[in-house]
Order: structure tokens, then C-alpha cells, then sequence
């Protein structure tokens, strides 16, 4: 008696949770969602990158870690135990962005953490992004903290003229969200005239102000079953493309920045070399090692 009752309540919870992903579908979700994205997996992909800094080519690579995770709402971290406080609760697609390459003699390590509700359809907006590097010359950060309908933005630079800041800017779309919104649903990302949030590592290398901006955007479709999100930047004389599979899960499989770099343009590309499925922060010891080589990582 006993274990039937424990065997009913654990098929309960588990078809509370297959609900609840079944359901994607009325939040603009593929059907598919749940069972990519929630089997308690992160996605691992690594490229190759080609990364324009001080008017040379660098080579290097990047990486791209998504996963879910239970977020705070109040607090805008990850919870430490989401069955303390289940109002909370804001579900979302997290993207960990990692580049690193070498400019002569010192290396270069990027970061841009994004955090964007799966559920658009309730929570239309990013609610946090991160940006930081590092480099033997000293490090940046930048955060921006969705608060009512505008980001809250926090600065901070060794360069005296960037220094400490804190201001808030209009609650527009981000393009570090452009990442992690094709991996939910590339339909409903916006084309056409608007304004967008620029790269917050973009900012930071060209030492321009995190503002709105204005940009044009756009799909173009090619031939081989690939998709390119198109960001013009008029003002900027800026462009990002970024290209991913049509079908779901909607793997990225590169993309292509240009911008004038002294006087000529410049063009930062990555391709796509390895994906994997894992649970990553369980394999921290020294016989998972392997697992680097399996990503084409040095």
C-alpha cells in the first residue's frame, strides 16, 4: 500500500512537470521544447573564432553554454532552492558566452551572461545581462537588472573615463537576447525599424556609451536549411549576423560582426566546430578533462 502511494504521488509530480512542458505550446514554444530543455542538461557548443581587436585578426574560440535554471525574480539570481519561496520562481534560458584569444604577448577572456524567461508570452522582457574581460592591462564589467520597464545599468572599467557608472536606460530589446530568444522561438524576434541595446561587450571594446540604438533587422533564409538574424546599426555603421538551423532546436551555428576598426571595417566571425548535451558542473575532475578535447578546447 505504501509504495503504490509513493509510486502515485511520484507519477503525479512527474506529470505535473510533463504538463507544464506539454503546455510550451500556448507560449509560442515547439512542442519540442520540454524534452530538449528540461532534461537537466546544459548545451555545450564550441567555435572557432576570428576575433578583430586593435585592427588585427585574432585567433581564438568561443563558447556557448545554455541551459534552464530556476531564477529569483526578486533578487534576479539563480535560487539556491526554488521550494523555499515557489512565487519566486521565474523560469528561464540561460546563456553563459565565453571568447578567448590572444593579442600579442597577453590574453584576452570574455564573458556575457544572459538571462531571458522562457515563457515570453508572460515575461516579454530579458530580466538580466552580464558582460566582463579581462586582460593583463585590467578588466570591465557591465550589468543590466530589468526594473519596472527600464534596465538599471552598473559600470565598471579601469579606464578613468568609463570608471564607476550607474543610470538607467529605456527597457528596449537587447541584443545579447537575440542568443537566447532564437533558441526558444526565432519567429518572434522583431524586424523591420526599433531599438535595440548593443553587444554589452561590443560597448565595452569600442568604448561607447550602453544607450539604445537605432537598427534595422531581418531573416534571410539560405539554401542549405540555415537562417541568418540580421542587426544593422546605421549610426554605429554596425553589423551582426547570426546564423542558426530553421528547425528546431535551432542550433547556432555561427556569426559574423563587422565594424570600422580605425579607418576600414573589420569582421569578428565564429563556426560552429562541437556540440554536446551535459551536465557539465558535475564533471569537474581531473578524468573529465577529456570532455575539452571532445569540444575542440585547448
Amino acid at each position: 500500500m505504501k509504495m503504490t502511494l509513493i509510486l502515485g504521488m511520484l507519477f503525479i509530480a512527474f506529470s505535473c512537470n510533463s504538463n507544464e512542458y506539454n503546455n510550451s505550446t500556448k507560449h509560442n514554444l515547439p512542442t519540442e521544447f520540454g524534452d530538449y530543455w528540461f532534461q537537466g542538461k546544459a548545451e555545450l557548443a564550441s567555435y572557432e573564432l576570428q576575433q578583430v581587436r586593435y585592427g588585427e585578426v585574432r585567433d581564438g574560440h568561443a563558447v556557448l553554454i545554455f541551459v534552464t535554471e530556476d531564477f529569483s525574480r526578486s533578487k534576479q539570481v539563480k535560487l539556491d532552492d526554488p521550494t523555499k519561496n515557489e512565487d519566486d520562481i521565474l523560469k528561464v534560458i540561460k546563456l553563459n558566452f565565453t571568447k578567448k584569444f590572444i593579442t600579442g604577448i597577453y590574453p584576452y577572456s570574455t564573458m556575457t551572461s544572459v538571462f531571458t524567461p522562457i515563457y515570453l508570452n508572460d515575461d516579454p522582457k530579458t530580466v538580466k545581462i552580464t558582460t566582463s574581460s579581462q586582460e593583463w592591462c585590467g578588466h570591465t564589467f557591465l550589468q543590466a537588472n530589468l526594473k519596472d520597464n527600464s534596465y538599471k545599468i552598473q559600470g565598471n572599467s579601469y579606464f578613468e573615463s568609463e570608471g564607476d557608472q550607474e543610470y538607467s536606460v529605456e527597457g528596449v530589446m537587447m541584443e545579447d537576447e537575440v542568443w537566447t530568444r532564437i533558441r526558444l522561438n526565432p519567429d518572434e524576434l522583431p524586424t523591420g525599424n526599433f531599438k535595440m541595446l548593443p553587444g554589452g561587450l561590443y560597448c565595452r571594446f569600442k568604448h561607447v556609451d550602453y544607450k539604445p540604438e537605432k537598427v534595422e533587422a531581418r531573416f534571410v533564409d539560405n539554401s542549405d536549411g540555415t537562417r541568418f538574424y540580421q542587426i544593422d546599426y546605421p549610426e554605429l555603421k554596425r553589423t551582426l549576423q547570426i546564423e542558426f538551423n530553421s528547425t528546431f532546436p535551432f542550433e547556432i551555428q555561427g556569426w559574423e560582426e563587422t565594424y570600422p576598426e580605425g579607418d576600414r571595417l573589420m569582421t569578428t566571425k565564429a563556426k560552429l566546430k562541437k556540440v554536446l548535451q551535459l551536465d557539465y558542473w558535475n564533471k569537474n575532475s581531473n578524468v573529465d578533462t577529456y570532455l575539452r578535447s571532445e569540444l575542440g578546447l585547448r
